[in-house]
């Protein structure tokens, strides 16, 4: 396979979405890669993505934060926007944090650091938020049997908004974790910028 550059931005943050979108509709379509996964908690990143991918038979599914997640019950994604992404095609998975859950209550109340929350931060080392969240949802999909393991996919990530990391990856389950294979960086920023809050996940 021949040499690609990895497209890089100064910052993170949602200003790259648009750039983003279209590295994953240009490395989609050179891979002839079927499935994308993309964290969203508005839905806005998704529609974006979904207007990209429409018509290449490509499978997208979006991930909101969960109920709970940044306090109250309510859900991050509205009703209204659900459907709005359901209408097109797209599948909404709304599950517990793959890096994080009830591992981080612990850690919340007792202090420490639990082993999930290590490779949270190892893979922010190297692609900042938005990496750690692509990852992250890869495997959430992986487990709601909405992604394949032995094929390679596309996840996208943000860093508190938008989208400003996209990766090729074979995904895995939870339980088999270390089996997940980052194979390629399509975006990313160059530094980590900001400092993300302690809670974020879906961008």
């Amino acid at each position: 396979m021949e040499a690609r550059r990895i497209v890089y931005f100064d910052r993170p943050g949602p200003e790259n979405t648009a750039a983003v979108v279209e590295a994953v509709r240009e490395r989609r379509a050179e891979l002839g890669i079927e499935h994308v996964v993309v964290a969203s908690d508005s839905g806005a990143t998704a529609l974006a993505l979904w207007e990209a991918l429409e018509g290449t038979g490509a499978t997208l599914v979006s991930v909101p934060e969960h109920a709970g997640f940044s306090g109250g019950d309510t859900p991050s994604l509205s009703d209204e926007q659900r459907r709005a992404l359901q209408e097109r095609g797209i599948t909404v998975l709304v599950c517990s944090h793959a890096l994080s859950g009830v591992a981080r209550s612990i850690t919340s109340k007792f202090g420490g650091v639990s082993h999930v929350e290590i490779i949270a931060h190892t893979l922010r080392l190297f692609g900042g938020e938005g990496l750690k969240v692509a990852v992250e949802v890869a495997v959430m999909a992986a487990d709601a049997g909405l992604v394949p393991t032995d094929r390679e996919i596309i996840a996208v990530g943000g860093s508190g908004g938008g989208a400003d990391c996209a990766v090729v990856l074979k995904a895995a389950h939870m339980n088999n974790f270390f089996d997940l294979e980052v194979r390629e960086i399509v975006v990313k920023p160059r530094s980590r910028g900001r400092k993300p809050h302690p809670a974020t996940c879906a961008g």
